[in-house]
């Protein structure tokens, strides 16, 4: 594969994780009723989580693969009601794990290639995805899964 690859991959992240932290954002001012105070807090630390992602992808792009940073963002998905916010959410914080483990996949076959570089990309992007299954995980359990 081909470090123009995973240049492309990476801002498709980008895009992801400024998308993730504004339907975040969105959906704490939804957010109402028991016990709400606890799931709000939670989203807007998530929130910033994402925007701590969005800035690691960035610098790994433009600081260690040479490639120009998306300014996109991806598709957000409204909802209403705190089941229906946390269910969307755990789906997106899904589809994220699996999209970034098939960066890692891309990765560990252009490491050859990234000689210098690849021990600080392999760390950035491992972090990224454990803060993502730690975000699956406070979800499933705020949703009582």
């Amino acid at each position: 594969m081909s470090k123009e690859k995973l240049i492309t991959m990476i801002n498709k992240a980008i895009t992801m994780e400024h998308a993730a932290r504004i339907q975040y954002l969105t959906h704490v001012e939804c957010v109402s009723g028991l016990g709400s105070a606890s799931i709000i807090a939670r989203l807007k630390e998530i929130a910033s989580d994402e925007k701590e992602h969005e800035d690691i992808f960035r610098e790994m792009l433009g600081g260690y693969l040479g490639g120009i940073p998306s300014m996109e963002i991806a598709t957000t998905h409204p909802a209403d009601g705190i089941n229906n916010i946390l269910e969307t959410n755990l789906k997106d914080e899904k589809e994220a794990v699996d999209f970034y483990s098939e960066i890692m996949k891309e990765l560990k076959e252009t490491r050859d290639e990234l000689k210098y570089e690849y021990y600080q990309l392999e760390h950035n992007l491992r972090h990224v995805i454990m803060d993502e299954q730690e975000h699956i995980s406070e979800i499933k359990l705020l949703l009582g899964l």
